[in-house]
């Protein structure tokens, strides 16, 4: 990550929205990504940020913040949801690595919203595993529309807040580095029309 001159929150955060700016803009840098960065990489890591992300290959985590090998620390499941590999990896992200900010990251026309939303208005679940994705989902989108919201983009947004919480409530290394300040939490949402990621909760960052 090379625009960072200070590793903090605040400018970890402000060199990821800078690159989410040139991705947006086609003016990507594609660093670290050469020989040399893959060289130094093999005797370890150490990524300035941890993102959980959707699965959805529309949504390639390094290039949405034009950033390279070994700056990102990506966790990746269908709607971003949660289970205990998910919660290990990111205490490893946060006690074990050192990342400065950690990211949960939902997308715009999410597969796993559509489809809870579409089982929760008498739709059909779907079989097998998948339907894990709905019951960890649901709660989220209950909660939205216990507050008013009807729209998908709502659900959406709403999915992203609870799972920051959750994330907050049930690690407490990861609440007690933000307490300390060493560590911002952020949860956005990633616009697939126009590459843009939209900061939807900000801690430890301003």
């Amino acid at each position: 990550m090379r625009d960072v001159t200070e590793v903090n929150p605040v400018n970890i955060w402000n060199a990821l929205k800078e690159g989410n700016r040139r991705y947006q803009n086609h003016e990507m840098l594609h660093q670290n990504l050469d020989a040399a960065r893959r060289e130094e990489l093999v005797a370890g890591q150490k990524p300035m940020a941890a993102v959980l992300a959707c699965s959805d290959s529309r949504a390639p985590v390094e290039h949405i913040f034009d950033q390279g090998a070994g700056d990102i620390f990506v966790i990746r499941t269908a709607g971003e949801v949660l289970d205990m590999g998910v919660f290990a990896s990111l205490e490893f992200a946060v006690d074990g690595l050192g990342v400065s900010n950690l990211i949960v990251m939902g997308h715009e026309s999410c597969g796993a919203v559509k489809a809870t939303k579409a089982a929760l208005e008498g739709g059909e679940i779907p079989p097998g595993f998948q339907r894990v994705l709905i019951e960890k989902v649901a709660p989220s989108i209950l909660n939205a529309k216990r507050k008013g919201m009807t729209t998908t983009d709502d659900f959406e947004i709403e999915h992203v807040r609870e799972t920051v919480d959750i994330i907050l409530d049930r690690c407490p290394v990861i609440k007690q580095r933000l307490d300390s300040g060493s560590l911002g939490v952020i949860g956005a949402r990633y616009r697939l029309g126009n590459g843009a990621v939209e900061p939807i909760v900000e801690l430890g960052v301003s």
